[in-house]
């Protein structure tokens, strides 16, 4: 894998690549806004551009609709979430399954729209996303229910996204280890990143190989590790705090 750093969004660094893979948060936005060399990437990159990221508030369809007020135009079908992935992940491998959800209300329509049933009291899986309303009784609810068995998903294990000021967002691995600190070391399932699984999506729906695409993001630890795992060229966007 090759790593170059950027402190800026370059097109003429992915002018060859087929693929654009691009992480979000960090990357083409922070807390709601685009940073000034977003659009003309985005612009640059066309279609060949596919977000790519760990977020587990929005879905695809609600992501677009907000970036295109924001004047980032990308189609819902070139919009990789984790927390949606997880979603549509589950919904194949246990049809009409009993999920206890902890997340946003667009990620609970999707579920229901998916054949899950929600059902915080007998529950076969859980799935924890960055759900802003998580309180301490939803996690003694989450706990007991991971005390009592059933498959327990993560949408990501990132404890903190970048704000635009350089601060750290509390994210999904602050709530794990939350549980965590209750219940000690927890086993769970995970397809965000360093996951290798939203990349490969992009990749086999476009029908490109690895060698012909590119991962542009902001953490090695996440993005990097990712592009590691798939073969992946990486672009590591450095920015300054304030940018």
């Amino acid at each position: 894998m090759t790593i170059q750093d950027f402190a800026t969004l370059d097109p003429q660094a992915v002018a060859t690549a087929k693929l654009v893979l691009c992480d979000l948060d960090g990357c083409l936005v922070s807390e709601g806004r685009v940073f000034p060399d977003t659009t003309d990437f985005v612009a640059a990159c066309g279609n060949r551009l596919w977000i790519v990221s760990n977020n587990s508030t929005h879905t695809a369809a609600s992501l677009c609709d907000e970036l295109a007020t924001l004047g980032i135009k990308v189609e819902a079908e070139r919009i990789l979430l984790a927390g949606e992935q997880t979603l549509d992940l589950l919904a194949a491998r246990h049809p009409g399954g009993r999920l206890a959800l902890y997340g946003s209300d667009c990620l609970r329509e999707r579920a229901i729209s998916l054949g899950l049933q929600l059902d915080a009291d007998r529950p076969d899986i859980m799935l924890l996303c960055r759900d802003m309303r998580f309180k301490l009784p939803d996690l003694d609810r989450l706990t007991a229910q991971i005390m009592r068995g059933g498959v327990f998903w993560v949408a990501n294990t990132d404890r903190t996204h970048p704000g635009l000021d350089g601060s750290q967002k509390a994210e999904t691995g602050a709530l794990l280890a939350m549980v965590s600190a209750v219940l000690g070391p927890v086993n769970f399932e995970s397809i965000g990143k360093p996951h290798p699984h939203l990349a490969r999506i992009a990749l086999e729906r476009m029908g490109i190989a690895a060698q012909d695409a590119v991962f542009v993001g902001d953490r090695v630890d996440t993005d990097g590790a990712l592009a590691r795992a798939s073969n992946l060229p990486f672009l590591h966007i450095v920015r300054e705090a304030g940018q």
